[in-house]
């Protein structure tokens, strides 16, 4: 599908990679102890397959509003039952907790494998409307030889939803201080940055600001790397109702659906994402991808209101990454991944690695159709 037929349905757009026979993105050993600073209050010992040490933070971070939990049935609890469930299926133990990265604010994570802890980790970043539990068919495989980090990006998820800045260079650089503080506080001095969709466009904005910190970034379907087309040309507009249509959602935030429909936001995520549930199915057998789903996106927005101020018609960037190609450093090797049924423009990876290639020999960028 091309960005020119894309609704704003498909936002909740989830496309995950799929495990691959190599798992080890990146032959690069580094010594370091992964730490953080957030009190542990529980711990369980000898778990079970797929079970979490999870540690419980006091203060309650989501910052709910009791308006939108009155009418949407959503609850930090919910979301909290349908994640466990989602990461119940993993082979390998993990742990969470939440990370501070500031007086106020903190980012929930998920740990695997942190006890080789001499390799470089690798760290995920989700892409727009998702968190941690969408991993779950790439955690064991990608946590087999290195350590493993996800988190919930701060505004999105069981992480803190602060209000954000309405605005695109603003809320980008709030993005990616959250990403920083929140390497700082685990104590990673480099990682293997992985983002998916939105979170490929953060992942290169941080490889931008931060080069010294990052060993490869990995784009797998990034979002928001091509120009929007001009529309005075007839090749590239939309059909009127397309357009009128759009016109009436604009003002609105990009899921303000699933919130409004209250009562019934559960049963519209299913109807529409009903392809989410097959793609799980090989994990869990009900409603449970749904539900998370539902439960990630019908809490106070936050993140989704940066995301839009950071998007123009929600398929495109105000400020485009692929006009910032050669803002990271030529030696930070890159690899662009995209699925065979993205509906991302695939033509990008190419685009990127040709305009890198100006920076000179040691310029590393692979793209790939997975």
């Amino acid at each position: 599908m091309s960005l020119r037929h894309y609704s704003v349905l498909s936002l909740v757009g989830f496309r995950l990679l799929r495990p691959s026979k190599s798992t080890d993105m990146s032959g690069v050993d580094l010594d370091n102890n992964t730490r953080t600073r957030t009190t542990l209050t529980t711990s369980k010992s000898a778990p079970e397959l797929g079970e979490s040490l999870t540690f419980e933070d006091p203060e309650d971070h989501t910052r709910f509003s009791s308006g939108w939990v009155r009418w949407c049935p959503t609850s930090p609890g919910q979301l909290q039952e349908a994640e466990e469930k989602l990461l119940g299926s993993l082979k390998h133990t993990y742990e969470g907790r939440y990370v501070p990265i500031n007086s106020e604010d903190k980012l929930w994570t998920i740990s695997l494998n942190p006890s080789q802890s001499n390799k470089t980790p690798i760290v995920l970043i989700h892409g727009f409307g998702s968190g941690v539990g969408l991993w779950s068919h790439n955690l064991d495989a990608l946590s087999t030889r290195r350590p493993l980090h996800a988190f919930d990006m701060l505004g999105f998820g069981r992480s803190s939803r602060p209000k954000l800045p309405f605005d695109a260079e603003l809320a980008e650089q709030e993005f990616v201080n959250a990403i920083e503080a929140w390497r700082q506080n685990m104590g990673i001095e480099k990682m293997i940055l992985v983002g998916h969709s939105f979170g490929g466009y953060l992942t290169y904005a941080y490889g931008i600001r931060h080069p010294s910190r990052v060993s490869h970034l990995v784009l797998a379907d990034p979002w928001g790397f091509p120009k929007k087309p001009d529309e005075s040309d007839p090749e590239n507009q939309l059909p009127l109702w397309a357009r009128a249509i759009r016109a009436m959602i604009s003002p609105f935030n990009p899921l303000s659906t699933i919130r409004a429909a209250g009562p019934l936001g559960p049963r519209l995520v299913r109807k529409f994402r009903s392809d989410m549930k097959r793609r799980f199915e090989s994990i869990i057998d009900d409603d449970t991808v749904c539900n998370y789903i539902y439960h990630l996106n019908a809490q106070t927005p936050s993140g989704e209101i940066a995301f839009k101020s950071m998007s123009t018609s929600f398929a495109w960037a105000v400020n485009p990454m692929i006009m910032r190609a050669t803002a990271v450093p030529a030696h930070v090797p890159i690899t662009v991944m995209y699925g065979s049924k993205s509906w991302m423009d695939i033509d990008m990876g190419n685009e990127l690695k040709y305009r890198r290639q100006g920076q000179g020999s040691e310029v590393n960028v692979h793209v790939s159709i997975v």
